[in-house]
């Protein structure tokens, strides 16, 4: 077994805590909920800020802005009904501020937040949506069937690359 530094094992454990736990649950404790800002702000808001803010190093006055008033928002919960992770749509059809808390990654839960927002934007009917890709994430919007338009460009220090999707065409 490699030797990892204390707060790699840690990590490893939680990791695996969150594995079991969302093996464990039953489909409806495994939530990602659409609503307003209004009705998420006080549990969406901690996550953004910890994941782009604290994380990231996004300067607070980038991070909420006035499209959160007008757009929907998803909230992830775990099977304790704690809030993981969170995205929003706006209504163009612009996804953004997709964020899942470090214990939660590679768990699934942002590929159903994404979910939920894509049928969301179909619900509202959208016929495409848009994101702005962090470089590092691509391949997850490509597994969800996002196809890169452009050329790679910086926004608050991190390089980016704009996805569309056609959601009329998507199951």
């Amino acid at each position: 077994m490699k030797n990892f530094p204390p707060y790699s094992r840690q990590i490893q454990q939680r990791r695996r805590t969150v594995l079991f736990m969302l093996s464990r649950a039953r489909p409806d404790e495994r939530v990602v909920r659409i609503g307003s800002w209004a009705a998420f702000r006080a549990q969406a808001q901690p996550i953004r800020f910890q994941v782009f803010v604290q994380e990231q190093q996004v300067p607070p006055k980038l991070e909420l802005d006035e499209f959160d008033a007008i757009s929907a928002h998803a909230l992830a919960l775990d099977p304790a009904g704690k809030p993981v992770g969170t995205g929003r749509l706006l209504p163009d059809g612009h996804i953004g501020r997709v964020a899942v808390l470090p214990p939660w990654r590679n768990a699934g839960i942002g590929a159903r937040i994404m979910r939920a927002l894509l049928n969301e934007a179909r619900r509202q009917g959208l016929s495409t949506v848009e994101l702005s890709a962090q470089c590092h994430a691509r391949r997850f919007y490509e597994n969800l069937g996002f196809t890169a338009v452009g050329s790679v460009y910086m926004e608050a220090g991190i390089e980016h690359i704009v996805m569309r999707m056609d959601v009329s065409a998507a199951t």
